[in-house]
């Protein structure tokens, strides 16, 4: 049984809350530069160019890559050998408050959602939370969430018969709604299955995977590929000005469900996506 110092934790999320906001992943920034060269429409060309010139910026300056600095989703995955003397949520929330402070990063949570007063520190954050079994450590992913990209995610309940076709035509559906709203070239997460806020938590979990990697599941790492196709013939393109790019990847996660269900989520990520780890 190992003790966790949960100012340890504190310190790891205060860093995290800067460090995503500043740097964007390199998986991420060089798919950006390698789209840049392929883009047919010289406006998304010139419009994917700014964007890593952006982001390039950010990390020498240590700024915010966006404004929108998001409100702090957070994954924990908690070893059942581990023990905590206190609250780990308060810690958690913690780090988020100093890290907003300490980095100059926008406050962009309101305590209620009907009275919209603002909670001046961005807490708290959005919280889930994993047992592993066997396990002494602590793993903390933070991902703040921009407020454009999260508000044209979509929920549906399909019909079993709708199957794989029913999903793509959701899935398209969805990118031609939200046309620029979410700043293209994005990250689609699709959570197909579970129940109706299992497969938008599957969705949301599938956006912290590395954009290059495929699903292990041959049956989803098909459909990622054939809906990132659709996606990008749907002709939104960078920032939603036409192109070829509309997504830089698609990321399928899925789980067992009811068998008269067909829940299918879709998380939308900017192409800032935020996200960083730690093990303790």
């Amino acid at each position: 049984m190992k003790n966790l110092d949960l100012n340890k934790v504190t310190d790891a999320v205060e860093k995290m809350c800067m460090e995503a906001n500043f740097y964007l992943g390199s998986d991420v920034l060089d798919n950006l530069k390698k789209i840049a060269k392929t883009e047919d429409s010289p406006v998304g060309k010139n419009i994917l160019n700014q964007i890593v010139t952006n982001h390039e910026i950010a990390q020498e300056n240590q700024v915010p890559m966006c404004q929108d600095t998001g409100i702090v989703v957070v994954f924990l995955e908690i070893g059942t050998e581990v023990y905590m003397d206190g609250d780990i949520y308060d810690a958690v929330n913690e780090g988020i408050r100093r890290g907003y402070e300490k980095g100059f990063l926008r406050k962009s949570v309101v305590k209620d959602p009907l009275d919209r007063v603002n909670t001046k520190d961005n807490t708290p954050g959005i919280i889930h939370t994993k047992l592993v079994a066997g396990s002494d450590k602590v793993k903390i992913i933070i991902a703040p969430k921009g407020g454009g990209s999260e508000n044209m995610s979509a929920i549906r309940m399909l019909k079993p018969a709708d199957g794989i076709e029913g999903i793509k035509e959701f899935v398209v559906e969805t990118i031609k709604k939200a046309g620029g709203n979410p700043c293209p070239p994005i990250i689609v997460g699709v959570g197909i299955g579970g129940s109706f806020e299992k497969a938008a938590l599957l969705a949301k979990e599938s956006l912290m995977r590395d954009v290059n990697d495929s699903s292990t599941n041959p049956i989803n790492a098909k459909l990622e590929d054939e809906l990132l196709e659709l996606v990008n013939k749907t002709g939104v393109g960078p920032m939603g000005l036409g192109g070829r790019n509309t997504a830089l990847s698609v990321k399928v996660e899925t789980y067992p469900c009811h068998i008269a269900s067909l829940p299918v989520a879709i998380n939308l990520n900017c192409h800032a996506a935020r996200h960083k780890e730690v093990i303790l």
